[in-house]
């Protein structure tokens, strides 16, 4: 599995019980388990959502699925 790949699960394993539509950073943050502390890893790459969400914008809102989130992360993230 590549790096993209174990960050996209682990992305959508920490949201999959959140209430979508989310309509917000905020919202967004919110769902994560740890806030913007939850923190994914694979080897020497190390993300924390706070981080991950400094790569979005109000455009990418609302998200409808943590696949949605995962993937418009990872694809901008260039791991």
């Amino acid at each position: 599995m590549t790096v993209k790949e174990e960050i996209r699960n682990q992305i959508c394993g920490a949201i999959k019980d959140a209430n979508f539509p989310i309509n917000t950073p905020e919202e967004l943050l919110n769902a994560f388990p740890e806030g913007a502390d939850t923190t994914c890893k694979c080897g020497d790459v190390e993300v924390t959502a706070g981080e991950a969400g400094k790569l979005l914008t109000e455009d990418d809102f609302p998200f409808n699925g943590p696949e949605e989130v995962a993937d418009t992360i990872v694809e901008r993230a260039n791991f």
